[in-house]
C-alpha cells in the first residue's frame, strides 16, 4: 500500500469519526430539548393539580375555624340569655369545645395559607427554571446545527432548526386564586 492510499484512508476515517461525533452531539442536543419540554409539561401539570388541592385544603380549614368561632359566639350569647336548659347544653358544648381547643390550641388556616403561598411560589419558580432550561437547550441545539462544519452534517442528516413547543393552554395558564376561592 502506498503512502497516498494510507493518507486517503486516514482522511476518510477522520471525516467519518468527525461526522459521527457531530451527528451524536446534535442528537443528544435534540434529545435534551425533548426531555426539557417533557419536564416543563410535568411542572405545568403538577401546578394544575397541586394548587386547586391546596386551595381546597385551606378552604376546609377556613370553614372549620369559622364554625368553631360561630360555636363560641353562640355559646357566649346563650350564656347571656340565662335559660337553664340552654345554659346546661351550652356548658356541655363549651366543655367539648374547650377540650378541642386544648388539643388543638392553634387554629390552622393561617399556617395553611402560608403553605399554599410557599407551594405556589415554589411551583412558579420551578416552571421559570424549566423555561430557562428549554430556552438554553434550544439555543444550544440551533447553534450546533447552524455552525460549520456541523451545519453540513445537519443538512446531510435532515436536522432542522427547533421551534418552541408548549404545553396545552390550560396547563400553561396561571391558576387564578380568586376563582379557586369563589367555588
Amino acid at each position: 500500500m502506498g503512502t497516498g492510499t494510507i493518507v486517503t484512508i486516514g482522511v476518510v476515517v477522520v471525516f467519518i469519526i468527525l461526522f459521527i461525533t457531530i451527528f451524536n452531539k446534535m442528537t443528544r442536543a435534540k434529545n435534551q430539548i425533548e426531555n426539557s419540554i417533557s419536564s416543563l409539561d410535568a411542572l405545568y401539570i403538577k401546578r394544575s393539580d397541586l394548587i386547586p388541592n391546596l386551595v381546597a385544603t385551606v378552604k376546609q380549614y377556613m370553614t372549620y375555624e369559622e364554625s368553631t368561632l360561630e360555636k363560641i359566639t353562640a355559646l357566649r350569647t346563650s350564656k347571656s340569655n340565662s335559660d337553664p336548659a340552654m345554659e346546661k347544653e351550652g356548658s356541655q358544648a363549651l366543655k367539648n369545645l374547650m377540650i378541642q381547643v386544648e388539643n388543638y390550641p392553634e387554629l390552622k388556616a393561617n399556617t395553611q395559607f402560608t403553605n399554599l403561598q410557599y407551594s405556589w411560589n415554589e411551583s412558579e419558580e420551578q416552571i421559570a427554571a424549566g423555561r430557562r432550561y428549554i430556552s438554553s437547550s434550544i439555543t444550544n441545539y440551533n447553534n450546533s446545527i447552524s455552525t460549520f462544519p456541523a451545519n453540513t452534517v445537519a443538512k446531510l442528516f435532515g436536522f432542522k432548526s427547533y421551534q418552541w413547543q408548549y404545553a396545552t393552554k390550560e396547563q400553561q395558564e396561571n391558576v387564578n386564586a380568586n376563582e379557586l376561592f369563589k367555588s
